[in-house]
C-alpha cells in the first residue's frame, strides 16, 4: 500500500487569494499581501505543512452504468465514473492531506483574537491541498506513462453522480490512517485539509481543466472559489 511523504509544495499568492474568495488582485490592500507573504514564510520555515499521499491502483474488472467493479470484490457506486472513464482499465484510489498542524494554528489565531491571520492561514491551507492535488496528477501521469498508459484528471466524491457516501469506501481501500486521515461519524474528513479522489488509467484517457471540473461541481453557481472557463 504505497504512501508518499515530504512532497514539496510551491504556493502562489494568487492561489491563496482565490481560496480566500478574492478575485481582483489589483484591489488587494498592500498590508494584506504583506501578511500573506509573512505567513507563507512562517509556514515554510516552521514546516507547518506535512503533505502525505496514500494510494492504491486497482484493475477494473467490470463497468456497469452505475458502478465500477474492482479487483478484490470492491466496487464504487457512481454513474459519473463509467460515463467519464469508459476506456479506463485501472482506477487509482487516492487520499491526501497536509496534516493537522496548520488547522491547529488557525484555531490558535482565532483563540488569540487574531481572526485575520487565522482566515489567511486557512486560505493557505486550502491552496496547499489544491497544490497537493496537482502533484498527485503529475505523479499519476508519470506512473501511467511508465507502463504505456495515460491518466485522467481526478474525480472526487461529492461531484454530481459520485455520492459523497462513497468516501467511506475510498478510505477503506487505501492506508488512510497511516497518513492520519479518518472520517467523523457524519463523514467529514479529519484533518479537514484533506481530500479523496479517483483517477482513471488506460490507453486512452481524457483530461479536463480545473474550470471544467468546477463546472461539474454541485456548488458551481455559488462557490466563491470556482474557476470559470
Amino acid at each position: 500500500m504505497p504512501i508518499i511523504r515530504d512532497i514539496p509544495l510551491r504556493l502562489k499568492i494568487s492561489e491563496v487569494l482565490r481560496r480566500e474568495g478574492i478575485k481582483e488582485y489589483s484591489k488587494l490592500k498592500p498590508e494584506i499581501e504583506d501578511l500573506i507573504r509573512e505567513l507563507l514564510v512562517t509556514v515554510n520555515d516552521a514546516r507547518t505543512l506535512e503533505p502525505a499521499i496514500a494510494y492504491e491502483i486497482h484493475s477494473i474488472t467490470e463497468m456497469r452504468h452505475d458502478q465500477l467493479c474492482l479487483q478484490g470484490n470492491a466496487a464504487l457506486y457512481s454513474p459519473l465514473l463509467p460515463s467519464l472513464l469508459p476506456e479506463a482499465e485501472e482506477l487509482a484510489i487516492v487520499v491526501c492531506t497536509i496534516g493537522a498542524r496548520l488547522e491547529q494554528e488557525v484555531k490558535d489565531y482565532f483563540d488569540k483574537d487574531e481572526p485575520l491571520r487565522g482566515l489567511l492561514l486557512d486560505g493557505i491551507g486550502s491552496a496547499a491541498i489544491d497544490a497537493l492535488t496537482q502533484e498527485i496528477c503529475r505523479f499519476m501521469m508519470y506512473e501511467a506513462s511508465s507502463r504505456g498508459y495515460q491518466a485522467s484528471s481526478p474525480l472526487g466524491p461529492g461531484m454530481p453522480g459520485f455520492p459523497i457516501t462513497e468516501q467511506w469506501q475510498i478510505l477503506n481501500m487505501v492506508p488512510a490512517r497511516e497518513i492520519g486521515v479518518s472520517l467523523t461519524p457524519t463523514g467529514i474528513m479529519v484533518p479537514q485539509k484533506s481530500a479523496s479522489m479517483v483517477i482513471g488509467i488506460g490507453t486512452r484517457m481524457i483530461t479536463w481543466t480545473q474550470a471544467e471540473i468546477c463546472g461539474r461541481c454541485s456548488l458551481r453557481k455559488t462557490c466563491p472559489y470556482r474557476i470559470q472557463a
